[in-house]
């Protein structure tokens, strides 16, 4: 059995959090999820979270700040911000995704987790082999 995934879901509106948390406990992942920006780096900086999903407007520390803090930590640590006020977000960030909220279908927020947690794994690798000798090239150069 493979061992679950841990996402880090933050989001001031408690419903949306809900939802997400709902959604991906279903679908397999452990989610640990935060209502306040500076409450979800404390747990990240505790480990063992393989990626971020976090809203762009939140008080306090806001999504792309989080995100951009989580990245000076562990660059490789793939993030999805989301947001319900901008449909285009042309500034600059850190985040490997951004989804505007309800403009995306549950299915593809999934797909998109999936194909990171892939990417940040890196391909599958094959057991190693012993190499075996081919026996018919003996002496050929």
């Amino acid at each position: 059995m493979k061992p679950k995934r841990t996402v880090l879901c933050v989001d001031d509106n408690e419903q949306s959090l809900s939802h997400r948390k709902i959604m991906l406990e279903t679908r397999g992942y452990r989610v640990a999820s935060f209502t306040r920006g500076e409450d979800a780096l404390a747990r990240f900086l505790q480990g063992g979270v393989d990626l971020v999903i976090a809203d762009m407007a939140m008080p306090g520390l806001d999504g792309p700040q989080l995100i951009s803090r989580i990245k000076d930590a562990s660059p490789h640590t793939p993030a999805i911000l989301i947001s319900s006020k901008v449909r285009i977000y042309d500034r600059d960030t850190q985040a490997d995704v951004f989804l505007p909220k309800g403009m995306h279908v549950p299915a593809e927020l999934l797909e998109r987790i999936r194909l990171l947690l892939i990417r940040k794994r890196g391909p599958s690798r094959m057991p190693a082999r012993p190499a075996q000798r081919d026996s018919s090239r003996v002496g050929a150069a």
